[in-house]
């Protein structure tokens, strides 16, 4: 459930909308809808020209550069995009900064035609993590030095070499790779396939296995669900500075409940079967082996014993720390400049430790350790080892974020930036400097440097920004900037601010770009308005809340792209709202922990609050006639508000609600909820509150929802129609958790606007 990246929270109420296909209307006290007996919305218009364009461009970000990485020369900036405003094939590209043109380095289609349905179910649940909603080359790694490239295709792995222009399909075996990365002498190639680790000797041409017999509940290489859905962390393996180490996860889910995956409308299909971890209950055994990338010999990686030969010994052993007491391995950071280290955490995640790993002799020592009698929040940016032997770490610990840096032995050096800055995002280190996001208004994010030989703070750019840096520190970054009328740029720029070059864009831009109002009153709650093009001040308006309400993101950003849908939901004769409450973050630690152990309370008290401020002070929106809409834990505190406040809320539509949190994953729920106990998760619940239903409510869901599964919709509904409740819902038959086919999503959002127009 929590956002991928800073701007994944677009799609929690319409990019997250699983691909859909009618059922039959077979449920007896359910008024089930298909997308059969949607009737025609009205005549063709301006407005249905405008949806029908947003869906095709997926919100106009098709064309537009992405991934965009620096090479370490600071000479190029590698990126994808694809070739036409409604392709969704992504090509590999690379800019030059001399000179500022751009040329194409590998197409998908000229390489290996059409092959989007030739995935591994591996590397699907992957995408599913990442929300990656495009096809084609959708990710890369560059070599240390900046020269090779290396991507997949379904069932190839390719390297292109930049000095010499060249492209080689690699020998590798039958499969697809999963997250090739280069060794840092770039001689070598790492990746995961079936469930085992390998690694490509590019001088000698060949695969060697570094782990065998690996197999889904026990696996090598690979991020388990939580860490990739929750920690944000996708990596399962990490090579050493000298090229010949190479450390990687073993994980043991046979103790893991596993969950069944089918479609109901092809019932010969047998169900896909998915280790997904409860609150209480088991989540995987990690362990982190540290293997030789040299040995012909292969470790069996599936096993316990530390080997079964004395060479066999050399090629694995385990980095040993207390894994009963910290069993979440948080982060692995190998660096040129310090010693190994790893993150790790508490069940509870009340304690998070960094310790300093010995790849020798496995050993780990404690350096620093994070306390929160609620939550420990995890950041992956740190640590970041600097060429003095420090490194960079961020805390909460003064009661707002701060960017430190600290001696090797764990010490405290000096507080670069105070907690008083706003930071957000440590972005990484570039030359002599710190790159890091921050905005005291959480819903914008200025691009800064710092300076930690000094107190210099020093600000390159405000408004809204996402930043990448080499790893090596190249002289350059690649900043994405976007604005309230302006969708994402991505520039090249100097580290004193300057723009060397802009990345060409093909993507189609608005026909015109919405009309928010953020109001200038964020001492109690941050929020949004945006209203009809047509607006009329003397009128009422019925109201829409577009709820996301819950934590690690802001649904409150000032930037076009969340609010493109909402211009034409207002076109429609609305006000559209949005509000983020107690639990979202950027205005410190009580702020955001204010929700632990009460989702059912402070999110909607909040959404509750928030509103009647909003409408005090501005009489065209009508609170007698006010909807709400979210997805995923916008869907839950959709339905929850329909549910626990129909004094306000007036109809409801939810998607993919979480509607029992004891069905939910253990990292992301026993964050906020501690561990099982009757009364917390209780009080959190839908399921007890499906009697009181006195609003219209429409209901979404995907059955092959594999994060928030579908039995959550199922649980809901045998409770509204036990007790008798009228609800509407629509079935998304053997889809998951997004939505690409634009046709669907055009019908999703006229059959919102339909039920909203018959409900208020």
């Amino acid at each position: 459930m929590a956002p991928r990246n800073r701007f994944a929270g677009y799609a929690t109420r319409h990019e997250e909308f699983p691909q859909m296909h009618p059922l039959p209307n077979f449920l007896s006290t359910v008024a089930l809808t298909t997308f059969a007996a949607i009737p025609a919305f009205g005549e063709s218009s301006d407005a249905d020209h405008y949806l029908q364009t947003l869906a095709e461009t997926q919100n106009f970000s098709l064309g537009r550069p992405v991934e965009a990485m620096p090479t370490a020369d600071g000479k190029s900036v590698i990126f994808l995009r694809s070739d036409s405003p409604r392709d969704r094939t992504t090509c590999l590209y690379r800019f030059d900064v001399a000179s500022g043109q751009t040329e194409e380095l590998a197409t998908p289609t000229r390489l290996l035609g059409d092959q989007s349905g030739n995935l591994s179910p591996e590397e699907k649940m992957r995408r599913e993590r990442t929300r990656t909603k495009v096809t084609g080359i959708t990710s890369f790694a560059l070599s240390d030095d900046g020269d090779q490239i290396a991507f997949t295709l379904p069932g190839a792995l390719f390297v292109y070499r930049l000095g010499t222009k060249s492209l080689v399909k690699l020998k590798a075996g039958a499969g697809n790779a999963i997250d090739p990365t280069f060794s840092p002498d770039g001689r070598k190639i790492a990746y995961v396939r079936d469930y085992n680790l390998f690694v490509y000797d590019l001088e000698r041409d060949e695969e060697r296995a570094i782990t065998t017999g690996a197999n889904e509940s026990h696996s090598c290489g690979l991020a388990e669900f939580v860490a990739q859905e929750e920690m944000d962390r996708r990596k399962g393996f990490w090579w050493l500075e000298d090229s010949r180490t190479i450390l990687y996860q073993v994980n043991d889910s046979s103790r893991v409940e596993v969950w069944y995956v089918g479609d109901p409308a092809a019932p010969q299909e047998p169900p896909y079967p998915s280790r997904y971890p409860r609150p209480g209950k088991e989540n995987v055994d990690v362990r982190l082996a540290v293997g030789n990338a040299d040995l012909s010999d292969v470790a069996s990686g599936v096993s316990d014993d530390r080997a079964k030969s004395e060479n066999a010994s050399d090629a694995m052993r385990w980095i040993e720390w207390d894994r009963n007491k910290y069993p979440y391995l948080v982060r692995v950071s190998p660096t040129k400049f310090g010693p190994l280290t790893i993150t790790v955490e508490t069940r509870d995640q009340h304690e998070l430790a960094l310790l300093e790993a010995n790849p020798k002799t496995g050993a780990t020592r404690q350096l620093l350790q994070e306390e929160d009698s609620d939550w420990v929040n995890i950041d992956q940016s740190v640590p970041a080892w600097l060429p003095s032997h420090e490194f960079v770490w961020t805390s909460e610990r003064e009661g707002a974020w701060q960017l430190e840096l600290r001696h090797a032995d764990g010490s405290l050096d000096k507080v670069v930036v105070p907690p008083d800055k706003g930071l957000q995002h440590f972005a990484g280190v570039t030359g002599s400097y710190l790159l890091f996001l921050a905005g005291k208004n959480p819903s914008e994010s200025d691009l800064w440097r710092a300076d930690p030989n000094n107190t210099e703070l020093t600000r390159l750019a405000s408004g809204f920004h996402d930043v990448s840096l080499s790893e090596n520190g190249a002289p350059v970054l690649a900043d994405t900037a976007r604005a309230p009328d302006s969708l994402a740029k991505t520039c090249v720029r100097r580290t004193d601010g300057s723009v060397l070059g802009e990345l060409p864009s093909v993507a189609e831009e608005p026909p015109y770009f919405p009309r928010i109002e953020f109001p200038d009153d964020s001492s109690k709650f941050v929020s949004s308005i945006v209203r009809p093009r047509d607006f009329d001040g003397s009128k009422k308006y019925p109201v829409i809340v577009d709820v996301y309400a819950g934590p690690g993101f802001n649904r409150v950003q000032k930037i076009a792209e969340p609010y493109l849908i909402d211009q034409w939901l207002a076109d429609q004769g609305y006000v559209v709202v949005s509000f983020d409450g107690r639990g979202t973050p950027g205005r410190g630690r009580d702020w955001e922990r204010a929700i632990y152990q009460k989702f059912g309370e402070i999110p909607l008290a909040d959404q509750v609050s928030a509103l009647a401020d909003l409408a005090a002070k501005h009489p065209e929106m009508d609170l007698k006639r006010v909807g709400i809409t979210g997805w995923s834990f916008g869907g839950y505190m959709s339905a929850l508000a329909v549910l626990r406040r129909p004094d306000i809320f007036k109809a409801a539509v939810a998607g993919a609600p979480v509607s029992d949190w004891l069905d939910y994953d253990t990292q992301y729920t026993e964050r906020y909820l501690g561990l099982p106990g009757d009364a917390v998760y209780a009080a959190s619940s839908l399921i007890g509150d499906a009697p009181k239903l006195s609003r219209p409510f429409l209901l979404i869901h995907g059955t092959a929802d594999d994060n928030v599964y579908f039995r959550h919709s199922l649980e809901l509904m045998d409770a509204l129609e036990k007790a008798g409740r009228p609800f509407q819902f629509l079935p998304i038959v053997g889809s998951t958790h997004m939505v690409l086919d634009p046709g669907l999503r055009v019908q999703i959002e006229k059959r919102t606007v339909e039920f909203f127009k018959a409900s208020l």
